[in-house]
C-alpha cells in the first residue's frame, strides 16, 4: 500500500504573507484594469469552473489571449471607477498549493454586487500564480 503525504500542512508566516502580497498586487492591477499584468500572474492554460444560466455546471480552459479578451470586455475600458473589498480565506494544501475562498463586494457605477469565488494558486520558483478560477455565472462565456 502506498500512502500519500500528510495532508495536514500548516502554512508558515511566510506562506501567508507571500500569498497576501500576491493578492495585493493582483488587486492593484485589477483596479487599474491592467489585464495584461493580471494575465502575467496566471498559468495558462487557465482552468475555469462555473455554471451557466440554464443551471448546468461548466468548465473550460482559456489561453492567455482568451483571458485578456474576456477580462477586458468584462472589466470595461477604465472610464468608471471599480472598487473591490475582499475577505479571503486561504487553505494551504502544501507549501506550493493553495485554494483561496473570497467574499468580495464590487462597486461600479454606484452599484454594489456581492461576489463569492475561489481560486487555486500554485507557487513555482517562489512565485504564486493562479491556475484555476471557480465562480458562478461565467458559464455562458465558456
Amino acid at each position: 500500500m502506498t500512502f500519500l503525504p500528510d495532508a495536514g500542512y500548516v502554512p508558515t508566516a511566510e506562506d501567508r504573507a507571500s500569498l497576501e502580497a500576491w493578492f495585493a498586487e493582483y488587486d492593484a492591477h485589477s483596479a487599474r484594469r491592467d489585464v495584461a499584468r493580471m494575465a502575467d500572474m496566471a498559468v495558462f492554460p487557465l482552468n475555469l469552473v462555473s455554471d451557466d444560466t440554464a443551471g448546468d455546471g461548466r468548465s473550460a480552459q482559456w489561453d492567455r489571449e482568451q483571458f485578456v479578451a474576456t477580462m477586458t470586455q468584462v472589466m470595461g475600458d477604465g472610464s468608471e471607477d471599480i472598487t473591490f473589498e475582499s475577505t479571503r480565506t486561504p487553505v494551504f494544501l502544501s507549501p506550493a498549493m493553495a485554494v483561496v475562498f473570497s467574499d468580495s463586494v464590487m462597486t461600479a457605477q454606484g452599484r454594489t454586487q456581492r461576489l463569492r469565488y475561489a481560486d487555486i494558486l500554485i507557487r513555482r520558483d517562489g512565485t504564486w500564480a493562479f491556475q484555476t478560477m471557480i465562480q458562478g455565472g461565467w458559464g455562458d462565456n465558456l
